[in-house]
């Protein structure tokens, strides 16, 4: 440990199967897993799974190759910060000995025009299915009061950044700045977090949201797509992915001895599950789970989890066979909009000097897989607050994108690459009447 912190260092077992033209590799990830604040005897840019590397003052880097260069326009996606689990134990109360507690900041949802209503979540003791959810004023996959105060962090470093080298005004703009997210209520207040960040006054004003409507909402995404869930299947089918299932049966065995998830497909398919309800627990100060045995998931297996996490999401959405035909599918969309965003710009007719979306880990993965960083090194599972920046610099009468992930410039051709390579990259990853190649037999 240090300075408290777990600094995870470990192997995970040999994962064999193909990915991208080799086979399964031993990995041996390092990363923060229950803190906010990354020690300080790590690089600032240590991945960690509770709050990830981002654009910052102190670190960051100004185009090396065109120094004259003006930044002119931005487009941001983030994910999400910090909040409760987002699946539960088939008995998730016997399984908490720490209470779930999000009464310290008010969770607020009313209708322009009403009363400033906020609602309390609250788990009478007395309730038949208690067992089902936690003791505590939490729901599940709500943003904690730690998860609200690292979005507001997050504005206030992407805001010392940006608002001078794009030249914003000394208040944030509805003129200037866009603002997407998906449906899902954390990422609302992930947005109000990221505006109080960059500009405090905003704490008593409003801001409009934009949000698709859930059914085809394009950033988790959550239109309906068949044939990418047909090759996702198809490639979960193979030893590349079922070797991982095999050689980790007895971690699996503990697990579910300890978790009461034997039987349920969900928590049998992938690690996904395990994952986010360690990780959930970890980076809000909960300790992992013990149910009312005594029995405890350990710090190791813990730790390989997560390892295996990082497998699978790199697999996913960037290693295995067909994988880039699956993304295109089922994220095609976003990188349609991306594309046309760029494409206002080129022209002259984007209003706003910034567009920025809150997503989820989904959002990022996918969107790093078809931007081409998985070609660079193998994609971790998107940490908390994740962050990829697409900067448009203007160097003579000339204009470049450049891309920056978790707070560092690319090392690739994304590094500087010229708009309009840039908007093709994007549209090359949108398929051909995508509604139709999603849904055609």
């Amino acid at each position: 440990m240090a300075n408290g912190v777990w600094n995870w260092t470990f192997l995970l077992c040999l994962l064999a199967g193909r990915a991208s033209g080799g086979a399964g590799t031993l990995a041996s990830p390092k990363g923060v897993y229950n803190s906010s604040t990354t020690p300080t005897d790590l690089p600032w840019n240590t991945y960690n799974y509770c709050n990830a590397p981002h654009v910052n003052v102190e670190h960051y880097i100004p185009p090396r190759n065109a120094p004259d260069a003006k930044l002119v326009y931005l487009n941001t996606v983030i994910r999400h910060h910090k909040r409760t689990p987002d699946n539960l134990y088939p008995n998730e109360n016997e399984l908490n000995s720490m209470p779930w507690d999000c009464a310290n900041f008010e969770q607020f949802n009313y209708g322009g025009g009403g009363a400033h209503v906020f609602h309390k979540t609250v788990s009478p003791p007395w309730h038949p299915f208690l067992s089902q959810i936690w003791n505590g004023t939490c729901d599940e996959g709500q943003l904690t009061e730690g998860g609200l105060q690292d979005s507001i962090r997050h504005g206030q470093d992407f805001w010392s950044v940006y608002h001078h080298e794009l030249g914003f005004l000394t208040s944030v703009s509805q003129q200037d700045i866009f603002i997407r997210t998906s449906t899902e209520t954390r990422t609302f207040q992930v947005a109000s977090g990221l505006l109080v960040g960059m500009d405090p006054g905003m704490a008593s004003k409003t801001f409009p949201v934009t949000t698709q409507p859930s059914p085809i909402d394009s950033i988790p995404p959550s239109y309906p797509c068949p044939n990418a869930d047909a090759i996702r299947t198809a490639f979960q089918s193979v030893p590349a992915w079922t070797d991982h299932l095999e050689a980790n049966a007895d971690l699996k065995a503990r697990l579910d001895a300890t978790l009461g998830t034997a039987g349920l497909d969900a928590w049998a398919s992938w690690y996904d599950h395990f994952f986010d309800t360690f990780s959930s627990r970890t980076c809000n100060g909960h300790p992992l789970p013990c149910n009312s045995t005594g029995a405890c998931v350990s710090q190791a297996d813990a730790a390989k989890v997560f390892a295996i996490g990082d497998f699978e999401y790199n697999y996913i959405w960037n290693a295995a066979e067909n994988a880039t035909a699956y993304s295109q599918l089922d994220f095609g969309v976003f990188m349609l909009e991306l594309a046309q965003n760029f494409k206002l710009f080129r022209s002259g007719q984007d209003p706003y000097k910034l567009r920025l979306y809150v997503g989820h880990d989904g959002t990022m993965i996918r969107l790093a897989a078809l931007l081409g960083l998985g070609a660079i090194a193998p994609l971790r599972w998107p940490a908390l607050g994740s962050e990829l920046v697409m900067e448009v610099w203007e160097s003579g009468k000339e204009r470049f994108v450049r891309v920056i992930h978790e707070g560092l410039p690319v090392t690739s051709e994304l590094a500087w690459t010229p708009l309009d390579a840039f908007i093709e990259r994007l549209e090359k990853q949108v398929p051909a009447n995508i509604m139709q190649a999603c849904l055609g037999t």
